[in-house]
């Protein structure tokens, strides 16, 4: 169960992450609400999570899909470079995350 709340903490940062560029200093209400939930949700996940993922593993993981899933909205949807290098950097992250995930014994 650990690492769904560790997934959703992570999806939450992507939410929180694009809200920020989009609620405008506060004037667009709907992404400000957007960011508050999401910032409040991703923290209360990762907070479940690392009661038995390792804190380094946990936060490693956190950030990597919160980054991945930036980029890649931001260069699906925002109009963000799109380069091989970009993208091959991008596997390495997942790539190193699916380690991490693999490596780690979480106890049930």
């Amino acid at each position: 169960m650990s690492w769904i709340y560790l997934l959703v903490a992570g999806c939450c940062e992507i939410g929180f992450a694009l809200a920020l560029k989009l609620m405008d200093g506060h004037r667009n209400v709907p992404w400000t609400i957007t960011f508050y939930v999401c910032i409040v949700l991703s923290f209360a996940c990762l907070q479940a999570a690392v009661k038995t993922i390792p804190i380094g593993t946990a936060y490693a993981v956190w950030t990597g899909i919160g980054g991945v899933g930036v980029t890649t909205a931001g260069m699906l949807y925002l109009g963000d470079p799109v380069t091989p290098v970009r993208i091959g950097l991008l596997v390495v992250i997942v790539a190193a995350l699916v380690g991490l995930k693999l490596t780690t014994a979480v106890p049930h």
